[in-house]
């Protein structure tokens, strides 16, 4: 693919088919666009040298994408919908794609589409964003350009995922670790991400004497952060927002933690605000599974009764969606149905994808060894006394997605076909399972995207 040297080469080679325009571009020609230029013009928002370049192609991505009818939305009215109970009887996967990620996307949208799913989620978490090297206006532009090219329409949800504080730094300084969240958060609308989970679950603190106390700086902290959400909402726009009280790999949550952290979090919301709408929980998974020494993931006993009592709890004392389950995708298949049967809200998945891209028998195996030999020197660190290799190389091998971004981008076009036709078929037994086949009209039904302005780069 190549690489546009300057602005006045991007346009031309655009022209006839993305043009500017005053208020910013025309796609003159949708049939092209998709057969073959928004792979160009995909490529240079993520690899071109220039900043000027990568910067104008994400910024025509997201205007060519408003232009055909794609819009990032916030799933919040649906949600909503759900928290008065007009609608149920499906789990929303929310999709981290960590790798290869403009394949990996349209291999999702092309699922999607041919089950007529409407209610899935593109995310990416803040430890994501650092391995995988891809901030939220890459991350957002990747995804729009595979909705171009695959013909999608309507809304598209994306979503920052697991935006974290770091315990050990909040100690040291509670303002400085909240304005780090603070930026991300602005970061993202600016860059059309129009759902965000704020994770605060990792300033809960079990020493304390009552489960409030436990629970006291979590709730703050979230009322807080979602005050900056809602000042930088864009105009028309009510930004989907979660929460979390169970930090993933700890204990399962109890109904009494998730109403004392709601009850003290609506107390600390400026009266009148619109608070969260669904709680993630801890059950018993562990983000990418448990590695056993040799390789394989131990399999999980996931508390479905949990996640149901508290869904329930959720939507009925505090009108959410309901409960939001994490690190799931390393599952049996045959647990997926039971997401729908608790009522559960949404499910996030991110490993399973991972592993069949590294594991399906296409990924070049000559590449493979090349990652584990950067492992090895790079997360070195990383490695726990007794973790067999295989274990090492299991629990690291998600760190090799930033750095060898550009090589796997560039794998030929047959081996890329294969990895997305593997992962396909996975989406769209995730969609049957959860239960979102058929969702596309209830969501133009439901959400009216606003067409947000965005600032123009400076060339």
């Amino acid at each position: 693919m190549t690489n546009w040297k300057s602005l006045d080469e991007m346009w031309a080679a655009l022209r006839g088919v993305v043009e500017p325009s005053e208020d910013g571009v025309k796609v003159t020609d949708e049939a092209k666009l998709r057969a073959s230029v928004v792979d160009a013009l995909v490529w240079n928002a993520v690899f071109a040298e220039e900043r000027l370049v990568r910067e104008t192609a994400r910024w025509a991505i997201r205007a060519a994408a408003q232009g055909v009818g794609i819009a990032s939305a916030s799933i919040y009215p649906l949600y909503e919908a759900r928290g008065r109970r007009e609608v149920s009887g499906f789990t929303v996967p929310a999709i981290n794609v960590r790798g290869i990620t403009y394949d990996t996307s349209r291999a999702a949208l092309r699922a999607a589409i041919r089950n007529e799913v409407g209610a899935v989620i593109f995310e990416i978490a803040k430890s994501e964003i650092g391995y995988t090297e891809q901030h939220p206006d890459e991350y957002a532009a990747v995804l729009l350009a595979a909705a171009i090219r695959e013909g999608w329409r309507g809304p598209l949800f994306l979503q920052g995922d697991h935006y974290q504080l770091n315990m050990k730094k909040f100690k040291e300084s509670p303002e400085k670790e909240k304005m780090v969240i603070a930026d991300l958060i602005r970061e993202s609308i600016l860059a059309g991400v129009l759902n965000i989970d704020i994770d605060s679950s990792t300033l809960v603190d079990l020493s304390r004497p009552t489960v409030r106390e436990q629970q006291r700086d979590n709730f703050e902290v979230c009322a807080e952060l979602t005050r900056v959400v809602r000042e930088n909402e864009p105009k028309g726009v009510t930004i989907a927002v979660g929460g979390e009280i169970g930090e993933v790999g700890k204990k399962n949550s109890t109904e009494e933690e998730l109403r004392e952290y709601m009850r003290g979090y609506l107390e600390m919301l400026p009266k009148g605000m619109i608070g969260i709408d669904k709680i993630s929980i801890q059950t018993g998974t562990s983000h990418g599974g448990v590695p056993l020494p040799d390789g394989r993931v131990a399999q999980v006993k996931l508390d479905f009764d949990c996640l149901s009592r508290l869904s329930r709890v959720a939507a009925e004392e505090f009108g959410m969606a309901g409960a939001v389950q994490h690190g799931a995708s390393t599952l049996p298949n045959e647990a997926f149905h039971r997401f729908p049967e608790a009522n559960a809200c949404e499910v996030h998945l991110a490993t399973g994808f991972q592993n069949l891209t590294y594991d399906g028998g296409h990924f070049p195996e000559d590449l493979k060894q090349e990652i584990y030999g950067w492992l090895r020197e790079a997360c070195a660190g990383e490695r726990k006394e007794g973790e067999t290799e295989e274990q090492f190389l299991y629990k690291t091998r998600k760190k090799a997605f930033g750095p060898f971004k550009k090589k796997m981008w560039s794998l030929p076009l047959e081996t890329r076909g294969r990895i997305g036709a593997d992962l396909e078929k996975v989406f769209e037994f995730l969609y049957q399972q959860l239960r979102v086949t058929k969702t596309r009209e209830l969501i133009n039904r439901t959400v009216k995207p606003v067409a947000v302005p965005f600032v123009k780069p400076k060339a």
